[in-house]
């Protein structure tokens, strides 16, 4: 709720109903052989683009898929996160695709020590309504995200990124 006596006027109470609508989110990631990251999101407005920056270790060296999933129950390990979330029943691929999952973001690179960094914006991801990725599973994969073009049965389904190697529960953020 706003407080009338912070907004003395109309342009006053937009700018403060939008400080309100502005939204964090954190992931804390943890897999296999010590595979660890932390995932940040924040999103200015609800229908503001969704800002990600993410980093991780003990990753092997290449590229992994990484993606929303649909359920945030990580009570047996990854495989409970349940597919890709997607609500609007697209099919795979790449994040800037204009058919793709919700939940499709590509691939997290990482080095020859093991660690990814990943900066990007997304315009269908949502920190608030009804398709709000808060309460989902982020998961990371063993191998690369085909981005739905591989030409293999999983491709347009799973991206073929292979088994799930950390994850991590979504929640609201300070």
């Amino acid at each position: 709720m706003l407080n009338k006596k912070f907004c003395p006027t109309r342009a006053n109470w937009k700018l403060t109903a939008t400080l309100i609508a502005s939204m964090k989110a954190v992931c804390v990631m943890t897999g296999t052989a010590g595979v660890k990251g932390v995932v940040r999101f924040s999103q200015d407005t609800p229908d503001a683009p969704v800002s990600i920056h993410a980093e991780f270790s003990g990753l092997k060296p290449g590229k992994h898929g990484f993606h929303v999933h649909e359920f945030g129950d990580t009570t047996n390990g990854c495989t409970s996160a349940g597919a890709h979330f997607n609500p609007t029943n697209q099919e795979h691929g790449a994040p800037g695709d204009a058919i793709r999952h919700v939940g499709d973001l590509g691939n997290v690179t990482a080095d020859n020590n093991g660690n990814a960094v990943y900066d990007a914006t997304d315009k269908l991801l949502s920190l608030n309504g009804a398709h709000s990725i808060i309460g989902r599973t982020m998961v990371v994969h063993e191998n690369e995200d085909d981005l739905g073009r591989g030409g293999h049965e999983l491709s347009k389904v799973t991206g073929n990124a292979g088994g799930r190697v950390a994850c991590g529960v979504i929640g609201v953020a300070q």
